[in-house]
């Protein structure tokens, strides 16, 4: 596959997971080793993902990445309605993260699409 450095879908990947990153860092002490552990993981998947997958010698093996990368876009689907529901995340903030969210789940979805 090449540089995944060049792919729409890692650049979209990198840049929600340093907005979540921003993010985490905000929450309280008391959920440091619960959401926020959960969130980096999931968060911190999806480009590592995307690398990885760009790098396998089939196209199999990148699908398989890919649909990794797209299950932790899911968890952190789920985990920015909890951290909207208990406060943590409003706005702004809120809003741009779930954009950024769903753009990158459309290109790794299409991504996955162009994989014969």
């Amino acid at each position: 596959m090449g540089d995944f450095r060049r792919l729409v879908a890692w650049q979209e990947a990198k840049r929600l997971t340093l907005l979540s990153r921003d993010a985490i860092l905000k929450l309280p002490p008391l959920e440091t080793f619960a959401l926020g552990a959960q969130w980096r993981r999931a968060a911190y998947s999806v480009p590592l993902n995307i690398a990885e997958g760009a790098s396998q010698s089939s196209s199999r093996q990148f699908r398989r990445n890919l649909e990794i990368a797209k299950g932790s876009l899911d968890e952190l689907q789920a985990v920015l309605e909890l951290a909207q529901g208990l406060g943590y995340v409003s706005g702004a903030k809120l809003s741009e993260l779930r954009e950024v969210r769903t753009h990158c789940a459309r290109l790794v979805t299409a991504l996955i699409r162009t994989l014969p």
